[in-house]
């Protein structure tokens, strides 16, 4: 097994379109066309985490931090992020991380790895995307627009939320002149042609887009097929930053955070000002997510939980929600469960171990 094999099934999941422009999603360090030992899992890429994966013979880590965000001009060793990298790859060992672009899923993200953790149900994105979906509009000879439609949904087109194989149809007539180069389908040379077509239209996300145009051309007759793309800026509720969701029963707020405080193994919660009021619903963002605290109050939320907020922006709640700050590393935590289940369920050709090092460089007293 490849580290190629593992890199395409992962982006498969969270593809590297879906991360924020200041985030270095991917392969990191190494090659792909390196063969796997084994895999470790970790939240961050620190000296010891390299030196664990030494110890068990792992050439493969897979962190949710990347540990380089912008580009390194010298390789002295001078801070812990030269001296990462310069072990790893004197050590042959590749470091690739799924950032925000494995935050902002809805069904495999690291927000809805949170909401499992608090038991939420009905939940969906906080702030979804726009953007990212395409209208592919394609002419094809009646008799053939079942394979092509059905190539289109196989390499990915047509899915809206809890359906797929979605797209809609509509007869016409197509015409054309095949000129001396031509070798046509249909018709004849230098003679005008008019053929019943079928125009088929779907939704295609931008990052498949080629993919499904590909498989579009070759399920087509056409020796030059036409078809359309079309940008939308239809809100795309499968991907996005944050999620919200709701308890079972409402409880207590003072009880429920005790509960955060346990299951999320903190040493603290940071909250605002209680409201005196019941919690149901609970908006949730792992990592620094203060950015989504009008979007959580937007939406009706009782209580946003996350970490990183800074001081001043507390004071943003203004009794219309509680805060909980929970820490940046404990809304993470679980990120490397995340990676053992999705990398378990497909692979079984190598070792798959979870770190024992504790990378959060917050310590509390």
């Amino acid at each position: 097994m490849k580290i190629v094999e593992v890199v395409s099934y992962l982006e498969e999941i969270a593809p590297l379109s879906f991360q924020e422009s200041y985030d270095n999603a991917g392969l990191i360090v190494g090659e792909l066309e390196t063969v796997i030992s084994s895999v470790l899992l970790s939240i961050d890429v620190t000296e010891s985490v390299v030196d664990e994966a030494l110890q068990l013979g792992a050439n493969l880590i897979i962190a949710h931090h990347p540990i380089v965000f912008n580009g390194l001009k010298r390789f002295n060793g001078n801070n812990y992020i030269e001296r990462v990298v310069i072990k790893a790859i004197k050590n042959n060992i590749a470091i690739y991380a799924a950032h925000t672009n494995l935050d902002s899923l809805l069904h495999k993200g690291v927000n809805t790895k949170i909401c499992e953790k608090l038991g939420l149900i009905n939940t969906k994105i906080l702030s979804p995307v726009k953007g990212q979906l395409n209208k592919l509009v394609v002419f094809v000879p009646i008799d053939n627009a079942e394979p092509v439609r059905n190539a289109m949904f196989e390499a990915g087109a047509g899915k809206i939320g809890n359906y797929d194989s979605v797209s809609f149809s509509v007869n016409g007539e197509g015409s054309f002149k095949a000129n001396d180069k031509a070798k046509p389908y249909v018709g004849e040379i230098n003679k005008k042609h008019c053929e019943n077509e079928v125009r088929i239209e779907t939704v295609v996300p931008t990052y498949l887009i080629d993919k499904v145009v590909s498989a579009m051309i070759k399920a087509h007759p056409y020796e030059e097929v036409a078809y359309d793309i079309f940008l939308l800026n239809n809100v795309w509720n499968e991907v996005g930053a944050g999620m919200i969701g709701e308890l079972e029963e409402p409880i207590n707020e003072l009880d429920f955070l005790h509960i955060v405080k346990e299951k999320f193994s903190c040493e603290v919660v940071k909250y605002t000002q209680l409201l005196n009021g019941k919690i149901k619903r609970i908006a949730v963002c792992g990592g620094a997510g203060s950015f989504l605290l009008n979007d959580a109050i937007r939406s009706k939320a009782d209580v946003f939980i996350t970490g990183d907020f800074k001081y001043h922006q507390y004071f943003n709640a203004e009794n219309r929600i509680v805060i909980a700050d929970i820490g940046h590393f404990e809304s993470e935590q679980f990120t490397k469960d995340l990676f053992y289940e999705l990398l378990m369920g497909k692979f079984s050709t190598f070792a798959i171990h979870l770190t024992n090092v504790n990378t959060n460089p917050i310590k509390y007293l």
